[in-house]
């Protein structure tokens, strides 16, 4: 029975939720699928202003890809390519979302799973989460695509260390080289990223899509030219700018319009 990835909405957040009972919810074919269409549907929502994502229930954010798949999905180097088209497709959907999101994670993290989170811009835990890639114990190799978030991440002395000693990090490891952004006590991950997407919903919503371009931008090495610099004045033309600074000033809080 293939797992599921489901949506839904409260305000202006969007929880996208990874399914797969019975397998800690193990990401199939058919989710990854449906995660890169669900989050490029998202992105194009002009009443959201943040995401998060999760798995199902409180065991498994999700313990990497459904292993009984690859025996007739990656079997050969052509349907392996195909596969991991895929898994990039959706990767790469959150990579390139317009709104904030955040990876509330809840039990093992593992895996393709741990890619998913990686792709997130923000990554809440509970302190009994559990993260780390060991298919040095499977016998394939991470996909070079899908260990590019990792490395941006967390640096390549991390990535050598999950991928070759294949060890499992706990929530307070995984935090002090850099894999998660907070670790919360289990019983209050759920409230902590419920708050932290209403602090980003507070925000300008149009300063949050520019601040996450801009950090994207500044890992680039190419020095900026002076268009770019212009362009990161965008701001003074729109209604959020004027609104926050006559919110300031009048000491009340601003109602931004995503203008």
């Amino acid at each position: 029975m293939s797992g599921r990835v489901t949506c839904t909405r409260a305000a202006a957040v969007a929880t996208v939720t990874l399914s797969n009972p019975g397998k800690l919810n193990a990401i199939d074919f058919a989710m990854w699928q449906r995660l890169a269409e669900i989050v490029g549907d998202l992105s194009t929502d002009a009443q959201l202003r943040c995401v998060i994502v999760r798995g199902e229930g409180e065991q498994a954010f999700a313990a990497g890809g459904d292993i009984e798949e690859f025996l007739h999905r990656r079997d050969t180097v052509d349907r392996a390519m195909a596969y991991h088209g895929q898994v990039g497709a959706a990767l790469q959907a959150l990579f390139d979302c317009r709104l904030p999101t955040i990876a509330l994670v809840q039990g093992a993290c593992i895996g393709g799973g741990l890619e998913i989170a990686a792709q997130c811009d923000l990554r809440i835990c509970g302190a009994s989460s559990r993260f780390g890639v060991p298919i040095n114990q499977l016998g394939f190799s991470m996909y070079p695509a899908e260990m590019a978030a990792l490395l941006r991440l967390a640096g390549p002395a991390t990535v050598l260390e999950l991928l070759l000693e294949g060890r499992i990090l706990g929530a307070s490891e995984a935090l002090a080289k850099g894999l998660v952004t907070r670790v919360v006590a289990d019983a209050e991950v759920v409230d902590e990223a419920s708050a932290t997407a209403r602090r980003i919903c507070a925000g300008a919503p149009l300063v949050a899509s520019s601040h996450k371009r801009w950090v994207r931008r500044l890992q680039n090495d190419i020095p900026l030219g002076q268009d770019e610099l212009r362009a990161s004045f965008a701001f003074l033309a729109t209604d959020d700018y004027r609104e926050g600074l006559a919110a300031f000033l009048e000491k009340r809080r601003p109602t931004f319009s995503g203008r």
